[in-house]
């Protein structure tokens, strides 16, 4: 049951339109009202609508005004909350810690829109005006904080989102099988207090006598007083990630509070995929912000296509394990085919579509087919640091997908921007889909994700040996050569991850003076909740195998670190040459073209004399001879 306008209700008149006089559900969300399946309020809210409850939309409420989250009045089952779909934190501010001045999720771009730890304000807001109404907390902030965590701004060891929150469970992951399980168990009149038995939710409890086959992780005060017993329980967590073969954990908390975590909610079939993207979402901003000038994150996802979820990537600095799980999981070419032509009926389609893909593009199917009975593996991964004896390569459904939508009326092009997995498309032994994505997917260049060169910061990524992406490389220049093509390759790379040394960010900057390319954009690590990495950094242990692994913390260095991977930046000279120095490593400032940087200043250099004043000249400031032409004079010599 929707408005005239397509939307679910966003206040009590529309409530009121909808003949309703209280809504079964209020979703509370810190991105503006986007109703398109990127986005993860319209998926739960539409989800809810099509197994018949009513919700309606609070978006961006004022925290500082406890009115504002009572516009929709008192929900009949519950308030369900999210910080939108990015963490808070991350919304907010830069690696450095600088607050970003423009907020993609917001109308206009506007930033301060929303709170630090939006699930957790909004929530204490919700619990100071209702005290007794289940709040159920969701979305990506939920989910990586879901049990005890590093927060990298506070520089602190936080506690469960669940209980600084003071919510009653959390659906955390993807969340379409939880949500309608404890709304349907809320609908039969089931307290909230004893939903402890749904997959996919994490609850509060003070008894454990229930429970069996559960892990029992490291106390939260004995984490927060040991490193290395958080490095272990993340371990184990990162180990129970799989819906198949997970485990319930139990996080023990003073005064004999457990917070416990079910198994994962199960991967969704093909079917059940596409009944989620086949929901009636108006695809676009809620009407109310045309005013603002709409929503910006709508440009990015408007004519791009989600084909699958999940990633057995194993990228360490990346949350989607804990998040989307490793278990891939796609829809049907028929919808995606029928949404694609729906949206080039849009007006403003100009006969591109962006994207088809998701975390990887060109996953399309489980690594193995075991993956489906027993689960991923615990103890491996897909694909690094050698690819699994099991894997299973093939492209040719991804590529069927592609060349059905390309040969869709009025499209002129689609492109591949998500994001290829370069080292599964060099285990293809078939070169079919590898040639076409460079004949028809890419629209001048490909971005990759190497993020570094040097092996024993990769092995602390995650990612593939060098060689790998070296070999990559060759084969994308031998295929765009013969296809006549003149496309570029745009390497992602990222400074500071830890296991890096100024040792390894020097030979990083060595390779790119070596191929002649300088990133207009680096990512310094960004330690973000729920990622192996992040556990590294804070711990200064690699939770894989509890060694010690040096991590990059002062702010100085991390800028050394960075400036040497943009080392042609003049303003970035003087922190390239002290990076040199430190490292020991002065035999690349010089003349030479294997050098890095020019010397600033020669050793004793002085001025030139001026010339001597003929009678009734004026004074004229004493000239000196540019650097340049130093230079030039000495390389003479």
């Amino acid at each position: 049951m929707s408005l005239a306008n397509g939307f679910l209700p966003v206040s009590m008149d529309e409530v009121h339109e909808l003949g309703l006089e209280q809504l079964d559900f209020v979703y509370v969300s810190g991105d503006a009202y986007v109703d398109h399946p990127s986005f993860g309020h319209a998926i739960i809210t539409r989800l809810l609508q099509a197994h018949g409850y009513s919700v309606g939309v609070i978006a961006q409420p004022d925290w500082k005004d406890d009115k504002s989250i009572a516009v929709l009045g008192k929900p009949r089952l519950g308030f369900l909350v999210s910080s939108g779909n990015m963490d808070s934190m991350v919304n907010h501010y830069y690696v450095s810690k600088k607050h970003r001045e423009i907020d993609a999720y917001t109308p206009g771009g506007a930033a301060y829109k929303r709170p630090d730890h939006a699930t957790v304000v909004y929530s204490n807001l919700i619990r100071k005006k209702y005290r007794d109404t289940p709040i159920v907390i969701g979305g990506i902030e939920a989910s990586l904080r879901r049990m005890a965590h590093y927060d990298y701004w506070s520089d602190s060891f936080k506690r469960s989102i669940l209980l600084d929150s003071q919510a009653d469970i959390i659906s955390y992951g993807m969340g379409e099988k939880s949500i309608i399980e404890i709304a349907d168990a809320l609908n039969s009149g089931i307290s909230v207090k004893d939903l402890s038995f749904i997959s996919g939710t994490v609850y509060k409890t003070k008894e454990l006598s229930g429970l069996y086959q559960y892990e029992l992780l490291p106390s939260y005060d004995a984490m927060r007083a040991n490193k290395a017993l958080y490095a272990k329980s993340f371990k184990i967590q990162y180990d129970n990630t799989d819906a198949f073969n997970g485990k319930v954990l139990v996080e023990p908390y003073p005064n004999g509070l457990y917070v416990v975590q079910n198994v994962p909610q199960a991967p969704l079939t093909m079917q059940e995929m596409d009944d989620v993207y086949g929901l009636p979402y108006q695809r676009t901003y809620h009407p109310s912000y045309e005013a603002a000038g709409g929503v910006p994150a709508i440009s990015e996802i408007q004519f791009s296509l989600i084909s699958n979820r999940g990633c057995f990537g194993g990228c360490n600095f990346c949350a989607l394990t804990f998040h989307q799980g490793r278990t891939i999981q796609v829809r049907s070419h028929a919808s995606i085919v029928n949404e694609a032509k729906q949206i080039t009926q849009d007006k403003d389609f100009k006969g591109y579509i962006h994207d088809v893909g998701g975390p990887t593009a060109n996953f399309r199917q489980p690594s193995c087919k075991k993956q489906m009975t027993v689960g991923v593996c615990k103890h491996r991964q897909c694909l690094c640091p050698k690819p699994c004896p099991n894997l299973e390569v093939d492209h040719a459904d991804y590529l069927s997908l592609l060349r059905k939508l390309r040969a869709l009326p009025n499209v002129k092009k689609v492109f591949v921007r998500s994001g290829i997995r370069f080292d599964y498309v060099m285990l293809d032994k078939n070169d079919t889909f590898f040639r076409e994505l460079v004949e028809h997917h890419i629209s001048g260049q490909l971005k990759v994700a190497p993020e570094h060169i040097c092996d024993a910061v990769l092995s602390k990524m995650g990612k593939p040996e060098n060689a790998v992406y070296e070999a990559f490389t060759e084969k994308y220049r031998r295929l765009n050569q013969k296809l006549g093509k003149k496309q570029f390759l745009v390497p992602y790379l990222m400074s500071s991850h830890p296991g890096s040394t100024l040792k390894e960010a020097v030979e990083l900057a060595e390779y790119l003076r070596d191929i002649g390319y300088m990133p207009e954009q680096v990512q310094d690590f960004y330690p973000t909740p729920s990622t192996m990495s992040t556990v590294m950094y804070y711990t200064g242990i690699n939770p894989v195998d509890m060694k010690k692994v040096y991590v990059c913390k002062n702010p100085h260095e991390k800028a050394m670190q960075r400036a040497l991977i943009q080392y042609r930046n003049p303003k970035n000279y003087d922190l390239v040459l002290e990076a040199l120095k430190a490292a020991g490593r002065e035999d690349l400032i010089g003349f030479d073209k294997k050098c890095l940087i020019r010397p600033r200043k020669l050793a004793n250099e002085k001025s030139v004399k001026a010339t001597p004043k003929r009678k009734g000249d004026a004074k004229k400031p004493v000239k000196k001879k540019t650097i340049r032409n130093t230079h030039k004079k000495v390389h003479k010599k």
